[in-house]
């Protein structure tokens, strides 16, 4: 039997993606554990959820900080107190300094709501529709220095219908994130994904 692995989920808000991963690796029984849910922002929602699963959490403020680098010093010397296998980013909204990224090479994901390489960045379902898409969607990549330009994992499509407006097409991309993100997560914990010359190889079997 494989040793479990640790992940720690970082969240800036409600986590929504975050409770869909602690929600699929209980009943899904993942060789896994969720060491830990650490905010940037002392009152996210996300915090309170955790707690109530019996998940350690903590916050690092990046207020609390003169700097991004510093900051991310910080932030990482909380994270690896809980010797995480995997870094996961839900919805935090803390652009990543080059060392940081470093030291989660290979071993830190994201989800961006958009098909990237298209709209990396915020906003993205507003410029979906400025820029007249058919389809939109959402995209798992490890994390690089790169803002949104890391090796992809998953991607997911959806339709962008007449009369959408950001806010219904972000909805209709958040339900297909509940479900790609944990199943990319778990490949990851069952020993799926192999990164090689910066690209994702999938074992499907």
């Amino acid at each position: 039997m494989a040793a479990m692995k640790n992940i720690v989920i970082l969240i800036s808000g409600r986590g929504s993606n975050m409770e869909a991963v602690v929600r699929a690796a209980k009943a899904e029984q993942w060789p896994a554990r969720i060491a830990a849910v650490i905010s940037n922002k002392a009152d996210a929602k996300g915090l309170e959820f955790a707690a109530s699963h019996g998940i350690p959490t903590a916050v690092v403020s990046n207020k609390d900080y003169p700097s991004r680098e510093a900051f991310d010093a910080a932030l990482q010397e909380v994270i690896d107190g809980f010797s995480p296998d995997l870094v996961v980013l839900a919805g935090f909204m803390r652009i990543l300094t080059p060392g940081f990224v470093s030291h989660y090479e290979n071993r830190m994901l994201n989800i961006h709501p958009s098909l990237l390489p298209l709209f990396p960045g915020l906003h993205t379902h507003e410029q979906a529709l400025a820029s007249g898409e058919k389809t939109h969607g959402a995209t798992v990549h490890f994390v690089t220095a790169e803002l949104d330009h890391g090796p992809l994992v998953d991607q997911v499509s959806v339709p962008v219908l007449p009369g959408d407006t950001a806010d219904v097409l972000a909805a209709r991309v958040l339900e297909q994130e509940w479900i790609m993100y944990p199943r990319a997560i778990r490949w990851f914990v069952e020993g799926r994904l192999k990164v090689e010359d910066g690209k994702v190889n999938i074992d499907r079997n």
